[in-house]
């Protein structure tokens, strides 16, 4: 069975990723690897740990309803985002790995980096990006 990684955010490129690698998977009778990474540290407190179970928990709700096979790994160990994607589609030997994308501002760009760039450069697959819906959140 092949394997697709998703890289989840409770936001809606995260949403937007999330639909589009579930119909991927459908069509290719693919498992499913969703990603959910966060730094950690003292900026990761408990309120933060429950916004994120509570997100997943309705990711794992939505993903019930596909049918498809998935699993999904929370990561707090200190790397961004990028890295564990990354890392995550190597161990797991992906077909491709699915990113969401929003509009950025320039500054925003130069000020948070780029994620997605990242991930497309040092991908070890190919990579489908996915534009959020402008409205959606």
């Amino acid at each position: 069975m092949t394997t697709i990684v998703v890289g989840y955010v409770p936001k809606a490129e995260g949403r937007a990723a999330l639909r589009r690698a579930a119909e991927e998977a459908k069509l290719r009778d693919a498992k499913l690897v969703v990603v959910n990474s966060h730094r950690g540290g003292r900026s990761f407190d408990s309120d933060e740990a429950a916004a994120s179970d509570a997100a997943l928990t309705e990711v794992r709700e939505q993903l019930d309803s596909t049918g498809v096979p998935y699993e999904v790994r929370q990561l707090v160990r200190g790397l961004d985002p990028a890295e564990d994607l990354v890392a995550v589609a190597e161990q797991v030997h992906a077909e491709f790995i699915v990113i969401g994308l929003r509009r950025r501002s320039p500054v925003g760009k130069l000020i948070l980096g780029s994620n997605a760039q990242r991930v497309l450069l040092d991908a070890p697959c190919p990579v489908l990006a996915v534009k959020a819906e402008d409205g959606e959140d």
